[in-house]
């Protein structure tokens, strides 16, 4: 019995961690966030809802100043008001922020958003768990050894995560007339618009992969798309 001790601990400790983080971040949101009221970008987020079958697309502004997008785990919408500001300040376009609302839209449609924070919750008790078994055979560095481990296998599940959304994002903007160029082009942006990040984002939400990788992912796509229609 003593043997599965350490995994019957971090299944109890993933359960915790999963229900206190839903908890938490909820609580978050609805302390900082309002609905958000653009009439440009309104009539973007009608012509998306349109292609969807819906009759509307909600989106909040999360009232924190690093620039980002995020889909809770129960399908809201948010925009944070550092990206908000940068739009109204020109330096992003109406239609490269549908393109965010967009690509959140699909971690939603694909359950990104629930199954990543059961993921960092599942994660985080099994490097609780595997730092004890490591411990025991490499003293000193167990800890150090299951905390790298288990970075890599985050890292790797958000980077797939994020080529998904983008895809979904890709086809969404394609049927709603809007394009797949805002897209691309925000991704040129990022890199400058997230230089002086601050403040804190859930770690469920923080890997991304290379701007360039997901640029030539979508122009796979688009090639793709003028083959088959060229056919």
């Amino acid at each position: 019995m003593l043997k599965f001790t350490p995994i019957l601990l971090a299944l109890l400790y993933a359960i915790a961690m999963y229900r206190f983080s839903v908890w938490r971040t909820a609580r978050e949101l609805d302390a900082k966030s309002s609905e958000l009221a653009d009439a440009r970008l309104k009539a973007l987020t009608d012509r998306m809802a349109r292609a969807l079958d819906l009759p509307r697309i909600r989106v909040n502004i999360y009232e924190i100043e690093p620039v980002n997008g995020l889909a809770a785990p129960d399908g809201r919408i948010f925009i944070t008001r550092g990206f908000y500001n940068r739009y109204r300040a020109g330096e992003v376009s109406a239609e490269e922020m549908a393109s965010v609302i967009a690509h959140e839209l699909g971690h939603v449609a694909l359950g990104h958003s629930r199954r990543r924070m059961i993921d960092f919750s599942g994660q985080n008790a099994l490097r609780t768990a595997l730092a004890m078994v490591l411990s025991r055979f490499l003293p000193g560095i167990g800890p150090w050894l299951a905390n790298i481990l288990m970075s890599l296998l985050a890292a790797r599940l958000s980077r797939g995560d994020e080529y998904e959304a983008d895809a979904y994002a890709a086809a969404l903007l394609h049927k709603a007339g809007i394009g797949v160029g805002p897209q691309k082009s925000l991704f040129s942006k990022l890199e400058a618009l997230t230089a002086n990040r601050g403040g804190a984002m859930p770690a469920w939400l923080l890997s991304h992969p290379k701007t360039h990788e997901r640029i030539a992912a979508l122009e796979k796509l688009e090639a793709r798309w003028s083959a088959t229609q060229g056919g």
